[in-house]
């Protein structure tokens, strides 16, 4: 078995999980670690970006927020299955440290690390614990968090690390501004990882009430989902807008670091990749986000000016058309936004993370 140290990363779900988990895989091989990653089939559609060298390995899990009655008196003992699985293999190759980044698919590894008395870290990325975080943040050495302040357990301390962005949005951090004015303009919509039906439903009628002289220098990126995609595509052909309307963006940074105006929800990874490249945002946080930790997330760029927020009640066509206008007929309003929001990034987040990941491998030093 090979001498490097070996880190076990534990995440699933969606992107919002997965992204900042691949930001840590990348520090942690450039430090000459091992890194393997323990997700769930869901979470295996999002590891195409990651190194070659991290090794995936996909453990059954379960959540009782899906399936009927059948499949949810089956969840305690797939998890119990996959939890004894990981601990088999935590015994043949130690990791020295596990990292759980959220979801279920976490549960196996985390259990198993717990179980063994592996060092054990926990990140989360929103101003809310998520529900598998919350259950292990008194079970792990450490609680770092991307959103700041998180609110933690009654006796739990976190650490403010920032979320980590993977090194494709690192090479765009900082990324000129260009000013919206008499000229071509790039509007990038997003959704999350998956789309969001409702920015589907609003925003090309939104954008379409744009006034023509603002209208014809707009290009729209748009993340749908699947099923919306070709209605989307529809509308803007039909009303003449230039668009690309994509159920997946692989290469988000670059799109985002040519816009002039992010329309998205208020995701953790995607808010840390607007402050790290530094743009105006409109944020739709999802309305029924888990403690409404979207909300949450979108106060600090609120609050530095950087983003107008819309609740999902108040997000009709009239008046994201209003806001969408508001920020690009006033070049200098947005340029202060796009600093504002790059005042907010944290670029170093995942060299943070991966310092604390090597910090739990460190003797202590004995109590006098």
């Amino acid at each position: 078995m090979s001498a490097a140290p070996l880190l076990v990363i534990a995440a699933g779900g969606t992107g919002g999980h997965m992204f900042p988990a691949q930001a840590l895989a990348e520090v942690m091989l450039s430090r000459g670690w091992r890194v393997k990653l323990s997700t769930d089939a869901r979470g295996a559609r999002y590891t195409g970006g990651f190194p070659d060298a991290v090794e995936i390995e996909q453990i059954d899990s379960a959540t009782f927020a899906r399936g009927g009655l059948l499949a949810k008196a089956l969840v305690p003992f797939r998890i119990a299955a996959g939890t004894l699985g990981a601990a088999w293999r935590m015994l043949r190759d130690k990791p020295s440290v596990v990292v759980g980044f959220g979801g279920y698919p976490t549960i196996p590894a985390l259990g198993a690390a717990w179980l063994l008395r592996r060092p054990r870290m926990i990140h989360e990325q929103n101003g809310v614990l998520g529900r598998v975080n919350e259950i292990f943040a008194k079970r792990v050495d450490r609680v770092a968090c991307g959103t700041w302040p998180t609110a933690l357990p009654e006796g739990v301390e976190g650490v403010h690390v920032g979320n980590p962005v993977r090194a494709s949005v690192l090479e765009r951090a900082g990324a000129g501004y260009i000013a919206p004015g008499d000229y071509p303009m790039e509007l990038l919509v997003m959704g999350g990882s998956q789309g969001a039906r409702i920015l589907s439903d609003v925003i090309p009628p939104a954008i379409a009430s744009l006034p023509m002289e603002m209208l014809r220098n707009i290009r729209v990126n748009h993340q749908a989902r699947d099923e919306d995609g070709t209605r989307v595509s529809e509308y803007y052909a039909e009303h003449g807008i230039n668009a690309d309307v994509q159920a997946f963006f692989h290469d988000v940074p670059r799109r985002m670091s040519e816009a002039q105006l992010v329309i998205s929800r208020s995701g953790a990874s995607s808010i840390a990749d607007m402050t790290v490249i530094g743009r105006p945002a409109i944020l739709i946080p999802f309305a029924a986000a888990a403690g409404d930790h979207q909300t949450a997330n979108a106060q600090g760029m609120i609050a530095a000016e950087a983003a107008v927020m819309v609740t999902e009640a108040a997000a009709t066509p009239e008046a994201l058309a209003e806001y969408i206008y508001m920020i690009l007929s006033n070049g200098p309003a947005a340029t202060k936004m796009a600093n504002g929001a790059l005042a907010l990034g944290k670029p170093e987040a995942a060299e943070t993370l991966a310092d604390m990941v090597q910090s739990l491998t460190t003797p202590k030093e004995p109590t006098p």
